[in-house]
């Protein structure tokens, strides 16, 4: 009997990382960052239909970046996940930090056991109800091998994340205004050699003075207006 090919856990590890980052650096980034109202959340994404950003449930946002099915089927396990534990028990109950744990588990099983990982960076977002609350909002940036970091300004997500953060980083202001914030991210994404409009963005917020289902996509004369 043929001896069976040995690879190292270790070799086998770093690869399959190698293989979730390629594939992620070949899509466009995301910013997700606080503001005044709220936590404002912009994607380089021309695509009027395929959406990058949506709302999970009340008070909770979603963000992915990579490949496309494979982000989209986590976004509706987690809506699925928060309309039942909402059902069962109270919408209070439903909470950013026990979907981030959620979805870091499904990531990491994935990443762990299967033959291909998942090549996919998604972000959980939560705000506080009340302006007093402004210190609870949340944003959970998860990797493709179901890290979590918690972030408490603002999180990249993406292949260029590094040098969209340092960009980020340079007078970034958590309390902006809505026009500010969502200029700073535009500036941040473009870069000093490229110029982003309002139709290369995907552009939502998670606003606490827009009642109980606090996710708002901004579109049309609305960025343009906030854009230029």
């Amino acid at each position: 009997m043929s001896t069976p090919f040995y690879v190292a856990p270790e070799q086998v590890m770093k690869d399959r990382a190698d293989y979730a980052r390629k594939g992620i650096a070949r899509g466009r980034s995301i910013i997700a960052s606080t503001y005044e109202d709220g936590i404002i959340i912009v994607a380089e994404n021309p695509s009027n239909t395929l959406h990058k950003l949506s709302e999970i449930y009340d008070r909770i946002g979603f963000a992915g970046v990579g490949r496309y099915n494979e982000f989209d089927q986590l976004r509706i396990q987690g809506i699925r996940h928060a309309d039942l534990k909402g059902f069962n028990y109270s919408r209070h109950d439903v909470d950013a930090l026990s979907l981030a744990n959620q979805y870091a588990q499904i990531l990491g099983q994935t990443f762990t056991n299967e033959m291909k990982p998942m090549e996919v960076e998604i972000l959980v977002a939560a705000i506080g109800e009340t302006a007093d609350e402004a210190d609870q909002d949340q944003l959970f940036h998860i990797l493709y091998d179901g890290t979590v970091f918690d972030q408490n300004r603002f999180a990249v997500l993406g292949g260029d994340a590094e040098a969209i953060t340092a960009r980020l980083e340079e007078g970034f202001e958590p309390r902006l205004t809505l026009g500010a914030a969502l200029q700073k991210a535009q500036a941040a994404l473009a870069g000093p050699d490229r110029t982003l409009v309002a139709g290369d963005l995907e552009v939502a917020v998670l606003d606490r003075n827009h009642g109980r289902r606090t996710f708002r996509r901004i579109v049309g004369d609305e960025l343009a207006d906030l854009a230029a």
